[in-house]
């Protein structure tokens, strides 16, 4: 870590979800929803960091009210800088509704960008705070929101690179606040200077046309990046970098509720990217972590410690060396 200084920073959405309690139950139809619990990528990445022992923090806004005493509250029990995370009289704070239906997929609706999430603004990223720290990662769903988040992520991403620090980029398409075919272009920027893109299978195919996850890849290196990795859920993950193919395949476990994983996993491979580990070791920490969190209900429940992940690898003959 660099004198002063975090391992990571992130910029964006600090929210909370509210949750259908059965699944294939649209919202348009009357019924129970569970919630709130602390959510938004950013804010469950950081956390999942803090956990496993990095220090993190974010930069974002949350509302003066419950739900923004609640994010705030969790974030600072796990160990999460808070201290650019504004808190605003006068916007609420960002919630997304989310029901999940059988084939997998899941649908949202937000309220962001008017929102105490949407009100990050270039002014808000201090470039000590950035310059600092050893690592950026970012999100296409930040990118996403609206024009000034945007120009935010854009300026964080401008010094990190200036001052030579490491960039990573997680695609986190939401076709519910932006057409892909703008969340493509806006991406753009990011992933010409990332060491590292992150994308999902689905997402990988949205921003590259390619259904093979490792032509997907290599079309992503093509942008920049120095590595590809293709989330996969239950058929584990894929690295792909201008020398090797690393295929990992996941762990088997009872899936309980999938929303954060890739937040999770992302966090878990930042580690392993901060600590030089080779890339098979860290595509194997960063399945288990993902496992870990699809296990337990609620976006922001990964592992308590990098120890609970280790100890995951070590049940299933994974020693991780």
């Amino acid at each position: 870590m660099l004198s002063g200084g975090l391992d990571v920073i992130t910029i964006g959405e600090c929210l909370v979800e509210i949750m259908r309690d059965k699944k294939d139950v649209p919202h348009s139809v009357p019924g129970t929803y569970l919630g709130p619990y602390p959510s938004g990528a950013p804010a469950i990445f950081a956390d999942a960091c803090a956990r496993l022992g990095l220090k993190s923090g974010i930069i974002g806004a949350v509302g003066k009210d419950d739900f923004g005493i609640m994010l705030l509250d969790r974030l600072r029990a796990d160990g999460v800088d808070v201290s650019r995370v504004k808190v605003l009289d006068d916007h609420t704070t960002g919630v997304a509704f989310v029901t999940y239906f059988s084939s997998g997929s899941r649908q949202f609706i937000y309220h962001i960008k008017h929102a105490a999430a949407g009100q990050i603004f270039p002014g808000d990223v201090d470039p000590d705070y950035v310059k600092n720290s050893r690592l950026l990662h970012l999100m296409g769903s930040s990118l996403s929101i609206n024009d000034n988040c945007r120009e935010a992520c854009y300026k964080a991403v401008e010094i990190a690179e200036r001052h030579g620090r490491i960039i990573t980029f997680d695609p986190n398409l939401r076709p519910e606040l932006l057409d892909v075919s703008i969340i493509r272009k806006i991406c753009t920027p990011v992933l010409e200077v990332a060491k590292a893109v992150l994308p999902s299978g689905i997402e990988a195919e949205a921003l590259t046309g390619l259904r093979d996850p490792i032509e997907a890849g290599k079309k992503l290196l093509e942008y920049g990046p120095e590595i590809a990795v293709i989330k996969l859920g239950e058929r584990g993950s894929i690295a792909v970098t201008r020398d090797e193919v690393v295929k990992i395949p996941a762990i088997k476990v009872n899936e309980v509720d999938p929303t954060g994983a890739g937040d999770v996993y992302d966090a878990a491979f930042v580690l392993g990217l901060l600590n030089n580990w080779p890339l098979r070791k860290t595509l194997r920490f960063a399945n288990a972590a993902g496992a870990i969190k699809v296990t337990r209900f609620g976006p922001m429940e990964g592992p308590l410690s990098r120890e609970e992940v280790e100890e995951l690898l070590r049940k299933h003959g994974e020693e991780l060396v």
